[in-house]
């Protein structure tokens, strides 16, 4: 079976410091794979680097073809999308626009964009009642939904996320985590970078441990979650 997603021996230098050194991982369709790490470890910078938005060495291989030579448009196009930590919203602009920007790659297609729409606010409630609000009044659970929505407009296939988490109540954590989960059922693979290694690993399928710029471990996410030293380390439980 051609796996999904294959990153092989990925290298991320900052000027002389390598933040991601020789990290390489595998994913099906369907799966949910998630990597964990402490801060520093280079999750983010191996997401931006997937995703086309900073220079790297070695292969990223995106259902069986190198993407090397795509930029982040063209990777989008494929159904290869990413959520940023900081969501990157346009403040100023509303829900509903913010959503349709999501779509800027399929934009000579109204019907499929209309169907795209009333997709999102089914999925979202939320965010058909506030679609005239602008993004900068919405909450942190809002922002975060509205990051997701904007994401599944264009399509994808595979939805790299950098911790959809972050600054939520744990409350609000759990309805995104499930959300995520969700999204299986129509079709969207998720690599899912997440500070929260315990509600990772029991959202996940498959787990790696990122430490230093490195992969250090990996497995079945539940035992990954049963591990002594990722209990230890990352569960605060003892060893």
């Amino acid at each position: 079976m051609t796996a999904l997603l294959e990153i092989k021996d990925l290298h991320v230098a900052y000027g002389k410091v390598e933040a991601v050194r020789g990290v390489g991982l595998t994913m099906q369709a369907g799966q949910i794979v998630t990597v964990i790490g402490p801060n520093g470890a280079g999750k983010t910078t191996l997401l931006a680097a997937a995703a086309g938005l900073l220079r790297s060495r070695g292969q990223v291989i995106y259902d069986g073809i190198d993407v090397e030579r795509l930029d982040v448009e063209e990777r989008v196009e494929r159904g290869f999308c990413l959520v940023p930590e900081t969501r990157e919203l346009f403040g100023e602009m509303t829900v509903a626009d913010n959503l349709l920007l999501g779509a800027y790659t399929r934009r000579r297609n109204g019907t499929d964009i209309k169907q795209g729409l009333q997709e999102v606010y089914a999925r979202f409630p939320r965010l058909a009642e506030r679609r005239r609000q602008k993004a900068n009044t919405l909450s942190g659970g809002e922002r975060q939904m509205l990051a997701l929505g904007r994401a599944l407009m264009a399509r994808p296939r595979l939805l790299l996320l950098d911790e959809p988490s972050l600054g939520l109540a744990p409350l609000i954590v759990r309805d995104i985590l499930r959300i995520v989960a969700s999204l299986r059922e129509i079709g969207v693979s998720i690599l899912l970078v997440e500070q929260n290694a315990r509600a990772a690993l029991e959202t996940a399928d498959y787990g790696y441990v990122l430490e230093m710029g490195e992969i250090t471990c990996e497995g079945a996410a539940n035992a990954l979650a049963h591990d002594p030293r990722v209990v230890a380390t990352y569960l605060g439980g003892s060893a």
